[in-house]
C-alpha cells in the first residue's frame, strides 16, 4: 500500500517560497541609497571613487580614497545611518600599493 504524500494545509508555513522570505532586499537598497547619500552630501567623501553596498543591513565599502581620513570618515558617516548593524569599510587609499614579500 502506497501512502499519500502529506499536503501542507492553506495556513501551514512549513511550506514557503523563496519570495515569502522578509523583505531584506528591500531594506538594504534603502540602506544604500541613504548612506551614498550622506556619502555624496559630505565635503569629504563626495568626491571619491566609493561603491556602496548592503547585505542583511551591513554596508559594504569598496574603492579608492585620497587619504586615511577620508576612509575613517566614510565609515562614520556609514555607521551613522540609522538601520545598519555592521560596516564593512573595505576602501584602499589611491596610490597605496601593497609590498610583496
Amino acid at each position: 500500500m502506497v501512502m499519500p504524500w502529506p499536503w501542507p494545509m492553506p495556513d501551514d508555513h512549513s511550506f514557503r517560497a523563496l519570495w515569502d522570505e522578509p523583505q531584506h532586499h528591500d531594506e538594504d537598497v534603502r540602506l544604500a541609497a541613504l548612506v551614498a547619500q550622506r556619502l555624496s552630501a559630505d565635503w569629504s567623501t563626495r568626491r571619491q571613487q566609493i561603491t556602496v553596498m548592503v547585505q542583511n543591513r551591513v554596508v559594504i565599502l569598496t574603492g579608492l580614497v585620497a587619504n586615511a581620513e577620508t576612509r575613517r570618515a566614510a565609515g562614520e558617516l556609514a555607521w551613522d545611518v540609522e538601520g545598519v548593524t555592521d560596516v564593512c569599510n573595505a576602501l584602499r587609499l589611491a596610490g597605496h600599493r601593497r609590498g610583496r614579500s
